[in-house]
């Protein structure tokens, strides 16, 4: 944004005004994406999940990728494309609920992913954060194939103005609702990146899925 326009800059500051601290969004994400593992977890195998090699190292900070030069200004995303588990999908805002939950894309349709407005939108500077169902009641849903992505996959994400922001993989995890590295997964790292999470580990009917799968990306390229 080149701050020439007092309208814009006005609304960017609103906008980050209204973003709660890293610490409180990274805590209310933990526990309101528990609200999306009301999928049946019934099916024959289950959701794949993430094998050990696609790790992203813990102890060190991935370098930005060459070309990227700077981050984008803000603009909503519309839709997410991961061809790899061949997901295309139209993107709704969600943000948190009357009970200080993040909000889940309306569980119905299978074919829908949400962008959490209470972080940066995809391509901005920081940590842009996009959840999905694993299944429902009558199957596989939109991220249901996530666990099964591999470092150097790209996830697409279309965005209002136009624009696509291109991120590439360098770690794909599950880990326990119970035990949750909120600050490792949310906090930004002063680049593009984007997190992609749903429910997996292991699944009761009682309790549901245990644990969340969790895709770390960073900006690569913009088209």
């Amino acid at each position: 944004m080149s701050g020439s326009d007092p309208a814009e800059v006005a609304e960017e500051e609103e906008r980050r005004r209204k973003r709660a601290p890293w610490g409180v969004i990274a805590l209310v994400l933990l526990t309101g994406l528990a609200l999306i593992r009301n999928g049946s977890g019934e099916f024959d195998s289950g959701p794949p999940q993430p094998a050990s090699a696609a790790a992203a190292d813990a102890r060190s900070t991935p370098e930005p990728v060459v070309g990227t030069s700077s981050a984008l200004a803000y603009s909503a995303a519309d839709r997410v494309r991961i061809p790899a588990i061949g997901v295309d999908a139209p993107v709704v805002p969600v943000g948190l609920d009357a009970q200080g939950f993040v909000g889940a894309p309306p569980p119905d349709d299978p074919n829908l992913a949400g962008w959490f407005t209470g972080a940066v939108s995809p391509g901005e500077k920081g940590t842009a954060v996009v959840v999905g169902h694993v299944d429902n009641k009558q199957g596989p849903a939109v991220f249901y194939g996530l666990g099964s992505l591999q470092k150097g996959n790209r996830i697409e994400v279309r965005r209002e103005d136009g624009k696509t922001a291109v991120f590439d993989i360098y770690g794909v995890e599950v880990f326990a609702k119970a035990d949750f590295p909120s600050d490792r997964v949310y906090g930004s790292k002063g680049t593009p990146e984007l997190r992609v999470i749903t429910c997996g580990g292991g699944f009761t009917k009682q309790n549901g899925y245990d644990g969340n799968v969790v895709v770390f990306a960073r900006l690569a390229s913009v088209r």
